[in-house]
């Protein structure tokens, strides 16, 4: 990754949401490197390194989370209890989340 870029984790079920918020954010912020997850439940392995992503370091969390609230199979708010219950991920959070629908 270049020193420019910043790991942004985009955690959206809807393609056409997906495709919506990249070509803004790319279009803005051209250096960063935005990552995909579908549902709630991969947001969690992806950010806890477990299994697909169990060959990932829990030391390069993404900079920044854009969480959508109502996802499959693990919804946004619990995918949130998560990662401030947990310490590894806590002491990465900065502030109160600011929630959008």
């Amino acid at each position: 990754m270049n020193s420019d870029e910043t790991d942004i984790l985009l955690v959206e079920d809807s393609p056409e949401d997906v495709e919506l918020v990249s070509r803004a954010l790319r279009r803005e912020y051209p250096a960063n490197n935005i990552l995909v997850a579908r549902d709630g439940e991969e947001a969690l392995d992806f950010l806890f390194c477990r299994e697909p992503f169990a060959e990932r370091s829990l030391d390069h969390l993404p900079k920044v989370v854009l969480l959508d609230l109502k996802l499959p199979r693990v919804s946004g708010i619990e995918t949130l209890e998560q990662l401030k219950g947990d310490p590894q991920t806590r002491s990465h959070s900065v502030g109160h989340p600011y929630l959008f629908q």
